[in-house]
Formats: C-alpha cells, structure tokens, sequence
C-alpha cells in the first residue's frame, strides 16, 4: 500500500507545473500529529486524495514548530505522543498565536467516556477512538471545518446588537454583560473572558436572551450546526468550562442555571455589582 502511495506521489511530482502548485496551495493544511506511522501514511493518503493538504508530525515538538511556523486550518492531535501527552500539546498549541481559532480533533487508542469528556472539556472539536474509518476521519474534518467557516461568517458580521449590553435591564446589564459581536468577546462586571470559539457561542445566545431556557438540542443545532455529529455530553462539557471562567470572576454566583431534563438558561437575578 505504501510503495503504491510513493509511486503515485512520485507520478503527481512529476507532472506538477505551477498552475498545479498554485491549487495545491489553496487546500486546507491539516496537521496531523501521530507517532504510528502507519496510520499516518493512510490518513495521509486518504486526506490528499480528499482535497486537503497533510503536514505530518511524530512528535509534540515537531508539531509545536510546524504550528507556529504556518497555522493549519485543523489540526488531529494523537493523545499518547511519545514526548507529550496530547492534553497537554493541546494546550500548548491553543496558547500559540492564532491557536485558538484553529478546530482540534483527539485522535486515541482509548475510548474511556472519561477521556472523551477532558478532550471536549479542554475544548478540542471533536475525539475519534482507534480502531477507525479514515473516511470517517474524513468526514468528521470536513464537518468541522464547515462549522468553523460558519462561525466565522457569524463573527465577522456586525449587527445592530454590537458592543451593546443585551438583557431586559439596560442598567443592570451595563454592569454584568457586554457582548462585542465585532470583537467576538464578552465581558462579565467588566472582566474580559477568555473564551474558545464554542465556548463564546454558547455564553453569546444565553446572553442575548437572559431567563430563556435553551435545550441541548437547540445548543447543538445553533451553536455547532445541524450537520454535527456531537452528542448532548459536548454541550454540559461547555457549559462547565463556561461556568469554571464565570466563576473566576464572580464565585459566589451561578450566572448559568440548570434545568434538569431541559437544558440551560442565564439567570435574570444577578447583583448589579460584585460586592
């Protein structure tokens, strides 16, 4: 399979010119982080042969350098590296300039729930347990990178409700939400949060409608886009980081209420200020 892949790359190189070198540049670049080197070779075929461009890595130190070298559209993150555990070249590579914007998949042999709920805590896109269909993969990374182009779109068009404090008390709200549409950011009693692309999705329509209760479903369907292939653990994951930033700020309060069963709203009767 391998020698077949080189005959055919060697084919490709061979008849490149500079139209083609030119398309090839337009492909999404995606950063595939995986020590097993058979698995990167089909995931590496299956990819190009999709339309995408590859980089690969086998360790956390080369995909650190490549990253800040020319940020990839996605990047598939192998979590047992052996140099650094995934989590942690998660992390990482969401510090590196641009890092946060760019949609991250967990790639791993274990298939623990618990190990799923930290990936999408942490706030990577999506997580694929071993043994998998490179098509799947595939599949899942063109679904990702349709939502990200989305939320993009969202982020970068203003509306009227830009830079404006959104709830039923203009006076109330001046001192606990302001939501920067143009900025993509929220400020909570005027400390700006840091907050992932989901993250800012999430805590954006809560705000825009304080005491609205959201179920999971609708959660998913706006925020993550109606061809997701999420599950309702992929919001309540959100949903506590969300909470864990609020909390830094404001600890004795509960600005995201819960209603078992149902989903989640934004509490209308918050203080006007931290005491």
């Amino acid at each position: 399979m391998i020698g077949f892949i080189d005959a055919v790359a060697q084919g490709i190189q061979a008849k490149r010119n500079p139209i083609t070198i030119m398309v090839m540049a337009l492909k999404p670049r995606i950063l595939l982080v995986e020590d097993e080197s058979g698995i990167a070779d089909t995931l590496q075929y299956v990819l190009a042969t999709d339309g995408f461009t590859p980089v690969w890595c086998s360790t956390a130190e080369e995909a650190i350098r490549q990253f800040q070298a020319e940020p990839p559209a996605l990047a598939v993150l192998d979590v047992g590296l052996p140099d650094l555990n995934g989590f942690e070249l998660f992390r990482r590579l969401q510090a590196l300039p641009g890092g946060s914007q760019v949609p991250m998949v967990f790639l791993t042999a274990r298939s623990d729930e618990i190990d799923r709920v930290v990936g999408l805590e942490l706030g990577a896109d999506d997580y694929i347990a071993k043994p998998f269909s490179p098509r799947e993969l595939v599949a899942r990374v063109r679904t990702i990178l349709r939502r990200s182009a989305r939320v993009g779109v969202v982020a970068a068009a203003p509306t009227p409700m830009a830079q404006v404090p959104v709830t039923l008390s203009a006076v109330c709200t001046r001192a606990i939400w302001l939501l920067d549409e143009e900025r993509h950011q929220i400020r909570f009693y005027g400390r700006l949060l840091e907050l992932s692309r989901y993250e800012y999705g999430v805590l954006r329509l809560l705000v825009q409608k304080p005491g609205r209760v959201f179920t999971r479903d609708e959660l998913l369907l706006t925020v993550w886009g109606d061809d997701n292939d999420s599950f309702d653990r992929t919001v309540d994951a959100h949903i506590k980081t969300l909470r864990a930033k609020l909390k830094q700020v404001a600890p004795a309060l509960e600005p995201i209420r819960t209603l078992r069963g149902t989903g989640y709203a934004l509490s209308e009767t918050l203080p006007e200020t931290l005491s």
